[in-house]
């Protein structure tokens, strides 16, 4: 089957997936680690990916730091790293702009260091001011000490017409105190001062896909990531599988009304899922309301569905809402749901009520 066409249940693989494919692609904030920290298993079942002859390459969105700081940072987590296994956007962005101007071009750099060395690397020159008449302005994450200034200069070049480039418009960044604004709150910034559009190269936009397949040479890729909106879609663009890990912004509920192009392939808690098979979710004939079904009120709680089965969990909707029974493992039964809500949605996002199922699940 196409990975284009509508996916309605997660896969199962009888392989361990760090065998059944050469590389993965793991997204860094929320996967590997969120703050300044690791994510727990994540240091462990990397290494262990590693030994099983899987390689690994560190694709993130986050443009701040150039890549041989990314890798010492994974080195100090206890993850060997080299600068070319990780690809970042302020890589993907830097090509776009320098497959449009000449070497030696200006570009106004909204941003951390992560842009300007990729800049560097593709033969263009920061520059700090609208006044430096520069070729192109390049907006990527800067932090949290980004002063605002540096938005008032955007503003202004772009405003006398010098294109704009943005690494990616994640609205939001994983950190270890919570949910923090991203670049994308930045770049709507800039975008409501001048009234126009970037040109975007980050997850899940084609030239990141492009620029991760040119420096790993992956031939059977695996994306590894938290997010829907970037990783997940990045990958459905890319037409390669995904593994979820429920490690970062994404909750069951959200993956629950996934539409088809943020519906991964295989889902788990952690990264501890790179390491093992993935069950077969598989279709069931009936579900029965008999043996206290989460179900949803209406006449028809008691009737018969046609449901899917993971685990020891079967799963359907029953008058819009999703219904469980059975028992096993939170995650089996995550699985099970995902595989009814999303058959239930086709095309489009299940709206029903899942609050019942999730919270037998614990969520």
């Amino acid at each position: 089957m196409s990975r284009r066409q509508i996916r309605n249940r997660p896969d199962g693989s009888a392989e361990a997936l760090s065998t059944a494919y050469d590389t993965a692609l793991l997204d860094l904030d929320g996967v590997v680690y969120a703050g300044g920290h690791a994510i727990g298993h994540a240091v462990e079942s990397l290494r262990a990916a590693r030994e099983a002859g899987m390689r690994l390459a560190y694709v993130t969105n986050n443009a701040l730091r150039p890549p041989d700081a990314v890798a010492r940072h994974l080195t100090e987590l206890g993850v060997p790293a080299e600068a070319d296994e990780v690809i970042t956007s302020a890589q993907a962005v830097a090509r776009l702009i320098a497959e449009r101007f000449p070497a030696g071009a200006r570009v106004l750099v909204i941003g951390g260091e992560g842009l300007r060395v990729a800049l560097r690397e593709r033969g263009l020159v920061p520059v700090d001011s609208a006044d430096d008449d520069p070729a192109a302005v390049v907006q990527g994450y800067g932090g949290p000490e980004l002063p605002w200034g540096r938005f008032a200069e955007a503003s202004y070049a772009i405003r006398r017409g010098v294109p704009w480039f943005a690494s990616n418009t994640d609205l939001t960044i994983p950190g270890a105190r919570g949910i923090a604004p991203g670049n994308g709150a930045a770049v709507e910034v800039v975008r409501i001062a001048t009234g126009a559009e970037p040109e975007v190269a980050g997850k899940p936009l084609p030239p990141m896909h492009r620029e991760t397949i040119l420096r790993t040479g992956a031939r059977t890729p695996l994306v590894v990531g938290d997010r829907l909106d970037t990783d997940i879609e990045g990958a459905f663009h890319g037409d390669v599988d995904s593994l979820l890990v429920l490690t970062g912004v994404t909750d069951p509920a959200r993956l629950l009304a996934a539409e088809p192009r943020h519906r991964p392939t295989y889902v788990d808690e952690d990264l501890r899922g790179l390491l093992t098979g993935q069950p077969d979710v598989s279709e069931v004939s009936e579900v029965s309301g008999a043996s206290g079904l989460s179900a949803g009120s209406g006449d028809g709680a008691g009737d018969a569905a046609a449901g899917f089965g993971c685990g020891g969990w079967t799963a359907a909707v029953r008058d819009g809402a999703l219904v469980l029974d059975g028992a096993g493992t939170p995650l089996d039964g995550l699985r099970a749901l995902c595989a009814a809500a999303w058959t239930a949605a086709g095309p489009g996002a299940y709206g029903g009520d899942a609050g019942k199922a999730l919270s037998r699940l614990g969520w």
